[in-house]
């Protein structure tokens, strides 16, 4: 018996939508990824105590072409590590 559908339209793939990246399927960026992680569980979910882990994160990403280069102020992040907020 044949699976072929007769009347589908062909599947064109589209570009993803911003804010879409590939996946690091050869860990490139894993270990930044990791040391994230653990920031995040050892200051319970908050992000902002992990600004430099996350600079560190995306820069590979964007490196490596993992995902489109942007301004750091454009991802919500200081333009540089000294610029942390105080609480």
């Amino acid at each position: 018996m044949s699976s072929m559908t007769f009347g589908q339209k062909k599947f064109i793939p589209t570009a993803p939508d911003k804010g879409s990246f590939p996946l690091d399927h050869y860990g490139d960026c894993k270990a930044f990824m990791t040391k994230y992680m653990i920031c995040i569980k050892k200051n319970n979910s908050d992000s902002s105590a992990c600004r430099d882990e996350i600079k560190d994160y995306l820069g590979c990403r964007m490196e490596k072409e993992l995902m489109a280069k942007e301004d750091w102020e454009k991802l919500g992040l200081p333009a540089s590590s000294s610029e942390k907020s105080v609480k």
